[in-house]
């Protein structure tokens, strides 16, 4: 069974010009923790999530190091300045995927080694669906249940 028997095609996608208001308004009302960043040409070149979201909202290092008290409650303000910035500026750009023809063992294979729980799957550097530990469970199952 390849990940192209299992994956998951009607995937939400962000461009790096959105701001990551209109990214947390898709997360929060279709319930979903990240998304795929494409180009207006589909190529995968980023990957957002509630991680790096949160993550904006915290002190940097040099900020840590020269302070040793942070109120935590008042961070929560900076978030609003965080819905104006552009998705490009927080994803994660070094993305990984899979490829559309890998086998779906192996795929669960890179996810557990890299601590995924679901990967962009591309063709020629073009998002074509999204796989995740549950799809491969799920189709494990179904496969030999029978």
């Amino acid at each position: 069974m390849q990940v192209q028997d299992i994956m998951s095609t009607n995937v939400k996608t962000i461009t790096p010009n959105q701001l990551v208001k209109d990214v947390a308004i898709i997360m929060v009302m279709d319930r979903i923790s990240g998304a795929p960043v494409v180009d207006d040409d589909n190529n995968l070149v980023g990957i957002i999530s509630e991680k790096d979201i949160l993550q904006h909202m915290f002190p940097k290092l040099d900020e840590v190091m020269s302070n040793t008290h942070f109120d935590f409650e008042n961070m929560e303000h900076n978030y609003k300045d965080t819905m104006n910035v552009k998705v490009g500026e927080l994803m994660t750009k070094d993305v990984s995927s899979i490829d559309l023809s890998m086998p779906c063992l192996k795929a669960a294979s890179t996810m557990w080694l890299k601590n995924f729980r679901r990967i962009p799957v591309t063709h020629n550097n073009k998002l074509v669906g999204i796989v995740s530990i549950g799809d491969v469970h799920r189709a494990i199952f179904k496969s030999r249940i029978k």
